[in-house]
């Protein structure tokens, strides 16, 4: 994968926790107890898939832009995304992509919730 940096971007985080669903095989990023990103493993524990939450609109556009996003694998294909690990969608572009998934999800929180997590 050549997007290696993930998993400590997305742990340096505020909030951020990470688990691993056993029975997908899936390296998840929650915020709140949220999935906001997940690295999809293959039978060989190596990354197929980088799924993250956008907006409808922007998710669309990205996907038109970049063959090497499309509609989020096993998820909701209207808000989710899915990233080939080894494809050419720009660093910058991810990290900005997921920093997104990321406001996404904490806002979805009450304010409260939102002061909670960030206040740790």
């Amino acid at each position: 994968m050549r997007y290696n940096w993930i998993d400590e971007y997305l742990l340096n985080k505020t909030g951020v926790t990470k688990d691993l669903q056993k029975d997908w095989n899936w390296v998840r990023y929650h915020i709140g107890g949220k999935m906001f990103a997940a690295v999809c493993l293959g039978a060989d524990n190596e990354p197929y898939y980088i799924t993250l939450k956008l907006e409808p609109m922007e998710g669309d556009f990205l996907r038109t832009q970049y063959e090497d996003i499309i509609p989020g694998y096993y998820m909701n294909k209207v808000h989710w995304n899915s990233i080939k690990p080894d494809g050419a969608v720009p660093d910058d572009l991810l990290k900005d992509m997921l920093d997104k998934s990321y406001q996404l999800v904490l806002g979805g929180f009450s304010k409260k919730k939102q002061k909670e997590i960030l206040e740790g």
